[in-house]
């Protein structure tokens, strides 16, 4: 069930704690495109590196590119994108407002005015664009709908360079750029987003066990990145809805606050992408099987992330609101590897030198664990740890005269705060560390 509530909340804290900002917000925005603050680049960037590690860096058989956002556009002519990427585009013919006519509850009623909704037009998403100094149609090129486009492009570089052995990947994570005919629903669906992709190539015989195997392994990254088991379903899509290379798809789905809608995909192309650029551009993106010595064009599996989307599962999954000390706070229970924030450390008092010098020594022992230790001196110890709480940061730290050694027998000791339950236990530098270095696992 929609919460729309929650959805205000969640996009009111991701701008006051600057995770994500509306785009060219002092123009008056522009639909369809956010920024990233402080925040949020630091929990994108845990998303994408916790990604690289599970789906790339930690496996023998993965190779990664980088592929221009600019293509020939003979590219999109080949892979359909051209004649079929669109959506059905309806008009109101009193308002003059635009609707994708499949998001409407009624396609014959205008949402906004009341007015009679013209006949759906299919309406490509591409961003069109010209290349050089002539503007017309010889010059022109697309801003790439999706990312796999340049891993295609790439498989018989990776190929001819790396030598690898079916079955391998090709990794890349990059933007990509769809004119939405209706941006929603804060950072779900946007103009410019960022996605995680694989092309997996696979002799044709043995596509079904690498789509089990990374269906396996997408489950595995969302319990990394702490998106709740009961939160992620997979709907097999049917056939009359699958995008035109696919012959079999799963979506992944999350419960947003405004509903159950796709989070990932995993798709099987078949050898649809390559024998198109095969075609194409007339170049053999045939494989030789050095062993049998047999010629064939591989069969591939695209497990399909977006970065954005992911985001936004996980500011929703990890949104809190609670009762603390007599007060209401609101906190993200952030998974402490995905955490912008791993510990905020901070003297008791910022006006007294040696509680500063010995906060900033324990800073830099904790950053010897990781670099992400947040310093904060301002205001009272207790706003400190609600601004914490807000941007999910698991511990904070407090340095205090017992540190110092008032009580001797708490010399060399502080204050760990939990962000969850906000209890606090006193432990030694040195266990602190070991606590944050289990943590962050």
């Amino acid at each position: 069930m929609a919460d729309q509530t929650l959805m205000e909340k969640i996009v009111s804290l991701a701008k006051r704690r600057g995770f994500v900002f509306p785009g060219s917000e002092i123009y008056g925005g522009l639909a369809g495109t956010y920024d990233y603050g402080p925040m949020g680049v630091l929990l994108k960037e845990n998303i994408e590196r916790l990604w690289l590690a599970q789906f790339r860096d930690s496996r023998d058989d993965m190779y990664g590119v980088d592929a221009t956002i600019l293509m020939n556009p003979k590219i999109w002519e080949a892979s359909g994108h051209v004649a079929g990427f669109s959506d059905p585009l309806v008009e109101c013919e009193k308002c003059k407002r635009r609707f994708r006519a499949d998001h409407l509850d009624d396609p014959k009623t205008c949402p906004e005015c009341g007015g009679k909704l013209g006949e759906a037009k299919q309406f490509n998403m591409m961003f069109k664009t010209h290349a050089g100094a002539a503007e017309d149609e010889s010059a022109t090129v697309y801003l790439r709908p999706e990312t796999a486009g340049g891993i295609f492009m790439n498989y018989k570089n990776v190929v001819d360079s790396a030598h690898p052995k079916l079955p391998f990947g090709i990794a890349q994570i990059g933007k990509a750029f769809r004119n939405e005919i209706a941006p929603r629903d804060f950072i779900f669906r946007l103009r410019e987003l960022s996605q995680m992709e694989v092309e997996y190539f696979v002799k044709p015989a043995e596509w079904e066990a690498a789509f089990e195997m990374w269906r396996s392994v997408m489950h595995a990254y969302a319990d990394v990145i702490g998106l709740p088991k009961d939160s992620v379903h997979e709907l097999e899509v049917p056939d009359e809805d699958r995008a035109h290379y696919s012959k079999r798809t799963i979506d992944f789905e999350f419960d947003y606050p405004f509903g159950r809608k796709e989070l990932w995909g995993l798709a099987y192309r078949t050898d649809f992408d390559l024998k198109a650029h095969q075609t194409g551009s007339g170049v053999s993106l045939e494989y030789l099987d050095e062993e049998t010595k047999e010629k064939f064009v591989p069969h591939v599996i695209e497990p399909s992330l977006g970065v954005d989307r992911t985001v936004l599962a996980i500011l929703s999954s990890a949104y809190r609101e609670d009762t603390l000390g007599g007060e209401t706070r609101t906190y993200l229970a952030l998974a402490p590897k995905i955490a912008p924030v791993k510990a905020m450390v901070s003297p008791l008092l910022k006006n007294k030198p040696e509680l500063v010098a010995k906060a900033r020594e324990v800073r830099e022992a904790l950053r010897k664990v990781h670099p992400a230790i947040a310093w904060d001196d301002n205001g009272n110890i207790g706003k400190r740890y609600r601004r914490q709480d807000e941007i999910g940061t698991p511990f904070c730290i407090t340095i205090d005269f017992d540190t110092l050694g008032e009580k001797p027998e708490l010399k060399d000791t502080v204050t760990l705060r939990h962000r969850d339950t906000g209890e606090q236990e006193r432990l030694s530098v040195e266990d602190v560390t070991a606590r944050l270095r289990e943590a962050l696992g």
